[in-house]
């Protein structure tokens, strides 16, 4: 509310490299009016600017996420510098009281955004489409600017040390994307999966009891089934991924042994093709197109996976399809592909005419 000029927020607050600093609670819609974006034109050179210049590609998706998660969405704070001194009143002297308070704002000054322009941006966007969330609120993390340079260095020092979840941990944690739950579901319903699955980690260590990571098998399920992120599986393929992916740990009897701790994860990664994510992305491309068939027919083929040598020492079959001219696993898009061509043809199904022209060019 304006007070004789000022804005008056209910604030905590805070002492930070022995400067005060104070976190306040703010309405969507006043977060708006007051925070402008002064400096994503282009033609302000980066050493005038506060911050990174606004990426609009990243807010179509911060927006989607707030008007369609309207009871659930989840925004951290707001970080930004004012250029004016304020007024902090507390509501005691003494202990809690002294850092509980109101924090008045001279009106008009200029709210130079830190850290969290796209979110405001974004919540801009979705105000407009969903007015009703005016009132709803986000804190502001306010300190009191010294310059540009302040702003800046404030800027890097907010985004040094920021560290994004690992792919699985993401998978793990997503709650609403309809393939992140079947691919953990798989994890926890097939049996090999169950136990050789790495739900934390991106990559798998030496000395790991894990032979595949959550965010691979998820990646494999999207082969699978041919769907992407957001996208939710029929009740059919549903029922498909997990019996495919059952099947294919039927007919390859090393994630068993590995499953019953008879043989060593590691020992299978340094000597086998088969533990490491190439294999499960070409088996997920692979039973993308033997899911066409009868259930009956796409299991029964599957039985000659017993077949694939899948030995790494066997570097005729795998160099340049799995494997580097080194002997390191690689698994680009055209390896992938190249792997599941070795895999349909040990099970007999013909190639389609681009991943015949990949072997053809791999071959010569």
């Amino acid at each position: 509310m304006e007070d004789d000029y000022q804005l008056s927020f209910p604030a905590i607050r805070g002492i930070q490299a022995g400067r005060e600093y104070y976190s306040a609670m703010c309405p969507l819609h006043v977060a708006v009016d007051l925070i402008k974006i002064h400096d994503d034109d282009e033609s302000i050179p980066p050493e005038l600017r506060a911050q990174r210049a606004l990426n609009k590609g990243r807010i179509p998706a911060l927006t989607d996420y707030i008007v369609e998660n309207p009871k659930s969405y989840a925004f951290s704070s707001l970080t930004v510098s004012i250029d004016s001194s304020v007024e902090f009143v507390p509501h005691g002297t003494e202990g809690l009281a002294s850092k509980v308070g109101i924090l008045k704002v001279p009106f008009g000054v200029t709210y130079l955004v830190n850290d969290g322009q796209h979110r405001r941006a974004a919540i801009e966007r979705a105000l407009q489409e969903r007015p009703e969330l005016k009132n709803e609120s986000i804190s502001l993390v306010i300190y009191i600017d010294r310059g540009l340079e302040r702003s800046q260095q404030l800027f890097a020092d907010l985004n040094r040390y920021v560290v994004r979840p690992t792919p699985s941990i993401s998978i793990l944690y997503d709650h609403r994307d309809p393939m992140s739950r079947l691919a953990l579901e798989i994890t926890e319903k097939v049996p090999v999966f169950s136990s050789l699955t790495e739900k934390a980690k991106t990559t798998i260590s030496n000395r790991s009891r894990k032979l595949f990571t959550l965010s691979i098998l998820y990646q494999s399920m999207c082969d699978l089934l041919r769907k992407k992120k957001g996208h939710t599986p029929t009740p059919k393929e549903h029922s498909l991924a997990l019996s495919y992916w059952q099947e294919v740990a039927n007919n390859i009897k090393d994630w068993q042994l590995a499953a019953k701790r008879e043989v060593a994860p590691a020992d299978l990664r340094k000597e086998t093709i088969h533990a490491h994510g190439i294999a499960l992305r070409a088996l997920g491309r692979l039973g993308s197109y033997l899911s066409h068939l009868p259930a009956k027919e796409w299991k029964t083929t599957l039985k000659k996976l017993s077949k694939v040598d899948w030995d790494r020492s066997n570097t005729k079959v795998w160099t340049g399809r799995a494997i580097n001219s080194s002997g390191r696993i690689t698994k680009s898009h055209n390896n992938i592909i190249l792997t599941c061509n070795l895999l349909k043809k040990t099970l007999g199904m013909p190639l389609t005419s681009d991943e015949e022209i990949t072997e053809t060019e791999f071959i010569s």
